[in-house]
């Protein structure tokens, strides 16, 4: 395998998670980082009360995230990565594959944003989804609450407005493949595992 930079890119709740653990079984030298991962990671360490601390929080996040991305690029590592990418992590994605010079492949998860929407309001009432994505204040000794009163459910206006104006529709780097995944039964995996396959 070539020293590779997989990236799962896309509108929210197309399955990203679930599409890097089927191309982690096709090529299990690939490492997941995943940008959500560290989020969760430091809202459990450090917790957050307002929407402006869990944004701080974030940005932290963000920074350890292109951190572990070059100290596993210095390791010459390949990893794959999902998150709703957009042109803020664009350049400086792109500047660290070129300087460990790593190839990148994008595969672009798109759908219709009806049926999306309704499959992150499922995802978010979900147990195993982290209350800090759905909550404007969070500590990991918080008692919980209902999820459906949960403080900061995405609703359809702001969720629209996230998959069109983010450009997460359009995001790009290295090769790049889109697939729409409107209906999951309609999704050809081996096509994609061989579009991979072909090339890294």
């Amino acid at each position: 395998m070539k020293k590779v930079l997989i990236l799962l890119a896309g509108y929210p709740g197309t399955g990203k998670s679930y599409m890097a653990d089927i191309i982690i079984k096709k090529f299990p030298k690939l490492r997941l980082l995943s940008p959500d991962d560290i989020k969760e990671e430091f809202w459990d360490k450090y917790g957050f009360d307002t929407l402006e601390e869990k944004e701080e929080l974030i940005l932290k996040a963000w920074k350890a995230y292109y951190e572990r991305m070059e100290e596993a690029f210095l390791q010459k590592e390949s990893l794959i990565s999902d998150y709703p990418f957009s042109v803020k992590q664009k350049s400086s994605i792109e500047k660290l594959a070129q300087k460990y010079e790593y190839q990148i492949c994008t595969i672009r998860l798109v759908g219709k944003i009806d049926i999306l929407f309704e499959r992150q309001k499922q995802r978010d009432l979900n147990d195993s989804r982290h209350w800090g994505h759905i909550l404007t204040s969070y500590h990991k000794s918080d008692i919980k609450i209902d999820r459906k009163r949960a403080d900061n459910l995405l609703d359809y206006k702001e969720f629209y407005k996230r998959c069109t104006q983010r450009g997460y529709g359009e995001f790009t780097l290295g090769d790049t493949i889109e697939v729409d995944v409107s209906d999951y039964d309609k999704i050809n995996y081996p096509e994609i595992l061989q579009w991979l396959e072909n090339k890294i």
